[in-house]
C-alpha cells in the first residue's frame, strides 16, 4: 500500500528539503544539511520519508495544539494516515500490513512526530501491537484482528503495566483461569495508551506460576462482558491519546484469542518492546528535529542588544550541539532497527542503548530549544513546549531509562 502510494514521487526526491509547520512560526522550507533527515537513505526511504513528512506538516501540525489542549483523540487524522500504510508499517501485506523494515519504520515514525509527537507515539504502540498479533498469531487470528487494524478501522492498545508492576513486568498479578474453552480474567493494568477508545488490547496475564514463564498473551476485543476502564488520567504531555487504567472482573476471554502458547506471554511481551523502544526513540527525533528548526528560526529573527541572537557564538555553539546531538541520536537508532530488522544477537541491547541515549538527549535538544526561546518559549502560542511536554514521558515508558542502564550493563558484565 504504502510503496503504491509512493511511487509516483520517482524522479522528484532528490530536490525535496523538508519543513515543518507551527502555529507561531507558519511554514518553514529547507532544513540545514547537516541536519536533513534524508541523507543516507534509498530512494525508496527517501520517498516514504517525504509522503510522512508532507502528512505531518498538512494534517499533523496544524492541528496538534488543538489535539493537545482540548485532548482530541484524532480518529479520522490517524485513519487517513493508515490509508497511507503508517497503521501497520512492519506488518505483512496479506492482512494489509506495509511490510517494510524497521528501519523503514524509524524514518517514518520520525517524520510524523515533527507533526504531531503525542499523535505519533500512539500510532507507534498501535503498530507494535498489530505485529505481534501478526508475527505470534496463527493464520485465523492474523486475518480475524489484522486487517482491521492495519486501516485503523479498529484501534489497539498494549496491557502490561500493573499498578503494583511496572518495571518489574515478570511481576504481574493479572489472573486468567482457564475454564473449558475459555479464560477468566481479574485483576487490573495501568497508564494504557489510548484505554475506552481502543478496539483491541494486547494484554499480559498470568496463566501459570509466578514468574516470566508463567504469564501468558490475550487479544481482548473492548465489548467483551467484565472489561472496563478507570477514569482518564491528566497528563503533563501526550494529551492527544488518553490514558486509563484497564480494569477485568470476571472478564471471559475465548481460548482461541490467546496469542501463542501458554506461557510465552512475556517473551512476546519483550519482543515487542524491542520494536517499541525504537519506535519511541524515533518519536523523540522528531520532536528533537522539530525543535531545532524551531530554534533556528528564532535566533534569526529575535534581536536583542541591536542584533539578531543567531550572532551570539554562545547560542551558535549551543545550537551546533544540539544538532551534533540529533544526528548521534538518528544514527544509533537506525543502527539498532537494522539490528533487530536482522534479528541479531545483539539486537535487544542495541534497542536498549538506542532508546536511553535517544530519549535523554532529545528531549535535552527540546529543551535547550525552548530556553533559545526565552519567555515566548513557555507560552502555547509557541509549539516548541509541546515539544518538551511530549517528549519527556518517553524517558519512562517501553522501558525507563533506568531499565535500559540496566540491560545494558547486564550484557556487559556477562560477557
Amino acid at each position: 500500500m504504502l510503496r503504491h502510494c509512493v511511487g509516483r514521487l520517482g524522479a522528484q526526491l532528490d530536490s525535496l528539503r523538508w519543513g515543518l509547520q507551527s502555529s507561531a512560526l507558519g511554514r518553514v522550507r529547507g532544513l540545514v544539511s547537516c541536519i536533513d533527515p534524508s541523507l543516507g537513505l534509498n530512494d525508496e526511504q527517501k520517498a516514504f520519508q517525504k509522503v510522512a513528512f508532507d502528512f505531518a506538516s498538512q494534517e499533523m501540525a496544524p492541528q496538534m495544539a488543538e489535539w493537545d489542549q482540548k485532548e482530541i483523540f484524532p480518529v479520522e487524522s490517524m485513519r487517513r494516515a493508515a490509508q497511507l500504510g503508517f497503521a501497520g508499517v512492519y506488518v505483512r501485506s496479506d492482512v494489509g500490513g506495509s511490510e517494510l523494515s524497521r528501519l523503514d519504520a524509524s524514518i517514518i515514525f520520525e517524520a510524523l512526530a515533527t507533526g504531531c509527537t503525542s499523535t505519533t507515539a500512539y500510532i507507534s504502540i498501535h503498530n507494535m501491537c498489530t505485529w505481534m498479533i501478526d508475527f505470534f498469531g496463527n493464520e485465523e487470528q492474523r486475518h480475524k484482528f489484522c486487517p482491521s487494524l492495519c486501516s485503523m478501522e479498529k484501534f489497539a492498545s498494549y496491557c502490561l503495566t500493573e499498578p503494583g508492576s511496572g518495571s518489574d513486568a515478570a511481576s504481574l498479578l493479572t489472573s486468567a483461569k482457564r475454564q473449558g474453552d475459555h479464560y477468566i480474567l481479574n485483576g487490573s493494568k495501568a497508564f494504557i495508551s489510548g484505554a475506552g477508545e481502543s478496539d483491541i488490547y494486547v494484554v499480559m496475564c498470568r496463566t501459570g506460576g509466578s514468574g516470566p514463564k508463567g504469564i501468558s498473551c490475550l487479544v481482548i476485543e473492548k465489548d467483551t462482558p467484565g472489561l472496563s476502564f478507570g477514569k482518564k488520567e491528566k497528563k503533563v504531555g501526550w494529551n492527544s491519546h488518553p490514558i486509563r487504567a484497564v480494569i477485568f472482573e470476571d472478564c471471559v476471554v475465548p481460548v482461541a484469542n490467546r496469542i501463542g502458547d501458554e506461557g510465552q506471554g512475556f517473551l512476546i511481551a519483550m519482543k515487542g518492546l524491542n520494536g517499541g523502544r525504537i519506535n519511541v526513540a524515533s518519536c523523540s527525533l522528531g520532536a528533537a528535529h522539530a525543535s531545532i528548526v524551531l530554534a533556528r528560526n528564532y535566533l534569526n529573527v529575535r534581536k536583542q542588544f541591536g542584533k539578531p541572537l543567531a550572532s551570539n557564538q554562545y547560542l551558535q555553539f549551543k545550537l551546533a550541539d544540539m544538532a551534533t546531538r540529533l544526528v548521534a541520536s538518528r544514527l544509533i537508532i537506525r543502527n539498532a532497527a537494522v539490528a533487530l530488522q536482522e534479528e541479531r544477537a545483539d539486537a535487544m541491547v542495541l534497542c536498549s542503548m538506542a532508546k536511553l541515549f535517544a530519549t535523554e538527549e532529545c528531549f535535552s535538544i527540546c529543551n535547550k530549544a525552548l530556553q533559545m526561546h526565552g519567555g515566548y518559549g513557555y507560552l502555547k502560542d509557541y509549539a516548541v513546549q509541546q515539544y518538551v511536554r511530549d517528549s519527556r514521558v518517553h524517558q519512562i515508558l517501553e522501558g525507563s531509562d533506568e531499565v535500559m542502564r540496566m540491560l545494558i550493563s547486564r550484557n556487559l558484565l556477562q560477557e
